[in-house]
């Protein structure tokens, strides 16, 4: 028996990437797993190859689609939302649509999933709260108009929920990667240090995902830079700008 053995989690942006691979390797540890995305034919492929998936396609931006996909999904264990969207864009390059579907997606989603079973979690005492973030959302970054700004409000949303639900018999932690080899990160013309595989970064968030740890950053020691950059006085990261 493992400790996924048996719960079910709802597993939000799985359909590519992550969180197809999140969900083979908890689906290997005996979990049961409700995948979600906007892409019900991805879906619906990953669930079969899964012995207890059911696909149940969700528009994160979209609060009835959010609430429809809930209702499907029903009671569960634990909730992991892994959605999220990328433009590499500069501030020079502005394009405010594409900016606002990066924070509806990878921020604003995650506030609409979290209101329909955060009440479950706290009128029954328990349950598991993942929210995977990233890096880019320790400092802001070249050419990360939207992303990083999406991706700080989502630690500063788990950082919060941390505090007010100390107690409470329910989990929040958050999980940041750095650059995985995907679909969004093609789209990167420069060179990305200690670019992972989904398949290795999916073992990171499983085996965070193990323990009631709250801050799990990846990998090391891409991960330190970053944290140790996030420190560095403003005079000296914004030298000669």
């Amino acid at each position: 028996m493992t400790r996924f053995a048996g719960k079910t989690f709802w597993l939000v942006g799985a359909s590519h990437g992550l969180g197809r691979e999140v969900a083979r390797q908890l689906d290997r540890e005996g979990a049961r797993l409700i995948l979600s995305a906007r892409s019900a034919e991805a879906l619906e492929a990953l669930a079969a190859e899964l012995r207890g998936a059911r696909a149940v396609p969700v528009d994160v931006t979209d609060m009835q689609s959010v609430r429809q996909a809930a209702q499907q999904a029903g009671p569960v264990d634990g909730i992991i939302y892994n959605a999220g969207t990328y433009e590499p864009m500069r501030t020079q390059a502005w394009d405010s649509a594409a900016v606002l579907a990066m924070s509806d997606v990878n921020f604003a989603g995650a506030l609409r999933v979290l209101g329909q079973v955060l009440p479950g979690f706290i009128a029954a005492g328990r349950g598991d709260i993942t929210l995977v973030g990233s890096l880019a959302g320790y400092r802001g970054l070249p050419a990360s108009i939207g992303y990083g700004a999406s991706k700080a409000a989502l630690i500063s949303l788990a950082e919060t929920m941390r505090h007010d639900l100390k107690g409470s018999g329910v989990t929040v932690r958050v999980i940041n990667p750095g650059f995985i080899k995907t679909r969004l990160t093609d789209k990167n013309s420069f060179k990305m240090p200690q670019l992972m595989t989904p398949e290795a970064a999916a073992g990171h968030v499983v085996d965070a995902m193990r323990s009631r740890r709250f801050r799990t950053d990846f990998p090391r020691p891409f991960s330190y830079a970053i944290k140790a950059f996030s420190l560095l006085p403003d005079w000296l990261v914004y030298r000669g700008k």
